[in-house]
């Protein structure tokens, strides 16, 4: 898979504090990749580089394929987590602005504008100033200035900060259908929840550093602890070797509840099959760690 985006070894320091420590990420073409980590870890230096507000102090960065240059500007669309917009403009006069910045001329902006505020159904804003919009009023726009001149890259820095769950998921639905049409984003977000729903790969920097990546799949699967969550009636006992239980509880109606851990590399079916000789079982479902429970568990094993 090509990467629009490839960073090689990257260093950042500030006076005596190293924000990036030899980071190095590739981000595929076409995808959702979740940039993850901690308050302070180095997420906001490193996208301030692909930016170019800042440059590196080691190391580089190629998209797609050639060393980051002021040209590529044109071809990145950048949500800030503190946004930007000009309060006392009129939102018709600054998205026509931003978007001339960004190439586009008066008359492509304005029909591309013009859909937008119809899908956004925010026509009656375009005389109003920013200032007199609510917060979630003004997200709005700025989402609509960063992805209006339709760029590869899309950074989205913590997108769904402030928005009502009916406005959260319509720029859900609309990073989805950016991605469908092409674009790759970089989703930067401490809302594991989004991460599990929209992602495809992952980065997780932590104290400067990269401590894990690659595919949100694989990433699970790496994680698994072969353990599985049963309900049944009776009294499950451990006949063999092949697995132990981690806990019981009991539940209403006579049943039962137990996390088993399989020893061995037992077949689950096998598992099963012993179950079902004792017990009367009534669900049995394999615990799939979450993004959050992966993200806690790694930044911890990096506390020192």
């Amino acid at each position: 898979m090509n990467n629009i985006l490839e960073v090689h070894n990257v260093v950042k320091r500030y006076s005596q504090h190293t924000a990036l420590n030899n980071v190095s990420i590739n981000i595929p073409k076409g995808v959702i990749f979740g940039l993850l980590g901690p308050n302070g870890a180095g997420k906001t230096s490193l996208i301030r580089i692909i930016n170019q507000i800042t440059g590196p102090d080691e190391g580089y960065v190629l998209f797609d394929g050639q060393k980051l240059n002021p040209q590529h500007i044109r071809e990145i669309g950048y949500l800030p987590e503190e946004r930007g917009l000009y309060k006392k403009m009129k939102v018709g006069e600054q998205l026509l602005y931003l978007a001339q910045l960004k190439g586009l001329s008066e008359k492509q902006a304005l029909e591309k504008l013009k859909e937008w505020f119809i899908k956004f159904d925010i026509k009656t804003w375009w005389t109003k100033n920013v200032e007199d919009l609510s917060k979630g009023m003004q997200q709005k726009i700025q989402f609509v200035a960063t992805v209006l001149h339709e760029p590869q890259l899309i950074i989205l820095d913590e997108p769904f900060s402030g928005f009502d769950p009916i406005n959260a998921d319509l720029i859900k639905n609309e990073i989805l259908e950016l991605k469908e049409k092409g674009s790759t984003i970089i989703f930067s977000t401490h809302r594991m929840e989004s991460v599990e729903e929209l992602c495809d790969h992952i980065a997780l920097i932590n104290k400067s550093q990269k401590v894990l990546d690659g595919e949100k799949k694989e990433i699970k699967e790496r994680f698994k602890t072969n353990t599985y969550n049963i309900q049944y009636a009776g009294e499950l006992l451990t006949t063999s070797d092949d697995f132990e239980i981690v806990r019981t509880e009991k539940i209403a109606d006579n049943f039962s509840s137990s996390t088993i851990k399989l020893n061995h590399g037992t077949p689950v079916n096998q598992l099963i099959r012993q179950i079902i000789d004792q017990v009367e079982l009534r669900s049995f479902g394999e615990n799939i760690p979450t993004m959050n429970d992966i993200f806690k568990m790694v930044v911890n094993e990096t506390i020192d």
